[in-house]
């Protein structure tokens, strides 16, 4: 039996997501380090992430838009390129504000040119199998913090935070560039075992037409409130151990949990969500994503931060891939990498927040209490508007003449 190429697609895009965003996720186990050995401020070394997600979300829609002309396979190997070289930079950095150009800037932007392109290209391949697929590739982003947040904990512990980052930079190399060649747009009409649906059969709105939508507001809104929510407490999981006595390498391990929740999580709310629809199981993610971060107030032992760990990466991994799903549901496959990425502009506002003001806040007031507290807020504020959401099968009494979808 041939191997559906699709699936390819799916592992490529995995590899490419795990690498990627595991070097830049990487740096919430640097805080500490780099702080103790350069003097730098936690807030100083926190806004490299505020610049991450700000440049990541530019480069989202950027990348996103020039995947829909260029092709996601050229997009990606650029962006592999320079993320790696960015995070080579940034080892070598003398100073905090090239760190953050290099760390922040640099590898934010090449950042963006991963996560949307490889999701829109995916949603092309797949019909049957759509948010099983779309949740795989998502799934890289859990595996990455589980796999190189202790790899980058045992370099520094043995060698230095410099050799860490060194050594991350050229795993981005050797891993990116050779997964992005695999990566191609589905020949017309392949899908996962049915037809594929023509432009003017789905109703496909134009770029312009979409980011115009009640329907693209609220899952922008959504997805930003959601990140704004989860990415505070993720960045600073880590260290927040560490304050409460928790060895650095068991407090590393602690991120790994979580990143192996999300993975669960994905997959899980990925196989329900092609059952039950893809509203249902954000709803649940976002209601459990709030009371585990609220859980985050009383935690002080090992065990406890373990197991907010496990809770809160399931509801964070299990949502996040079906923002994708409602999005081509909602606009179609033709213009999916330019609608994805401005959702993921949106979100990446929102997971700027999260590192820099759990930063401020710890400074200010010597501890993160003020974040989990904000943090399960916004939370429930993502519920709220997740309520919003119109049935998708309303689209087509917005559309403009057929042939403005072509």
């Amino acid at each position: 039996m041939k191997l559906f190429y699709g699936w390819v697609i799916v592992g490529a895009a995995m590899v490419v997501t795990c690498v990627g965003f595991g070097a830049m996720f990487s740096l919430g186990v640097f805080l500490q380090p780099m702080s103790e050995a350069m003097g730098w401020s936690r807030t100083g070394i926190s806004t490299a992430a505020l610049f991450n997600f700000l440049c990541m979300g530019v480069g989202s829609f950027f990348w996103g838009a020039l995947s829909d002309r260029i092709g996601t396979r050229a997009v990606v190997l650029i962006g592999g390129v320079l993320l790696g070289f960015g995070t080579v930079m940034a080892s070598r950095a003398a100073s905090l504000s090239q760190f953050q150009i290099y760390f922040g800037v640099v590898v934010g932007f090449a950042a963006g040119s991963l996560y949307a392109p490889l999701t829109a290209t995916t949603t092309r391949w797949f019909t049957r199998n759509r948010s099983l697929a779309v949740a795989l590739v998502s799934a890289g982003l859990g595996l990455g913090s589980t796999t190189t947040a202790p790899l980058a904990r045992w370099i520094i512990t043995n060698y230095d935070w410099r050799t860490a980052m060194l050594v991350i930079g050229d795993l981005a190399w050797l891993f990116i560039i050779p997964a992005a060649l695999l990566v191609r747009e589905p020949p017309a009409g392949a899908t996962d075992g049915r037809p594929a649906a023509t432009a003017s059969a789905e109703g496909e709105l134009t770029a312009a037409q979409a980011l115009r939508t009640p329907q693209f507001a609220a899952i922008a809104f959504t997805y930003f409130a959601c990140c704004a929510a989860h990415s505070g407490p993720i960045f600073h999981m880590v260290t927040h151990a560490i304050d409460h006595g928790v060895p650095a390498m068991a407090a590393a391990t602690v991120l790994s949990a979580a990143g192996l929740a999300s993975l669960s999580g994905k997959i899980i709310c990925g196989l329900v969500a092609d059952r039950v629809g893809a509203k249902r199981v954000l709803l649940t993610g976002l209601a459990l994503q709030a009371v585990a971060i609220s859980f985050y107030l009383g935690t002080r032992e090992l065990s406890h931060f373990y197991g907010v760990a496990v809770m809160f990466g399931f509801a964070y991994g299990g949502v996040m891939p079906l923002y994708a799903i409602l999005v081509r549901d909602y606009f179609g496959a033709r213009i999916m990498g330019t609608a994805f990425g401005a959702v993921g502009f949106a979100s990446t506002l929102g997971m700027a927040l999260g590192p820099v003001a759990g930063g401020w806040l710890y400074d200010a007031f010597g501890s993160y209490f003020w974040l989990f507290i904000a943090s399960s807020g916004i939370g429930v504020g993502a519920v709220a508007i997740a309520f919003t959401f119109r049935a998708p099968r309303a689209l087509p009494t917005v559309l403009a003449a057929p042939s403005a979808a072509h």
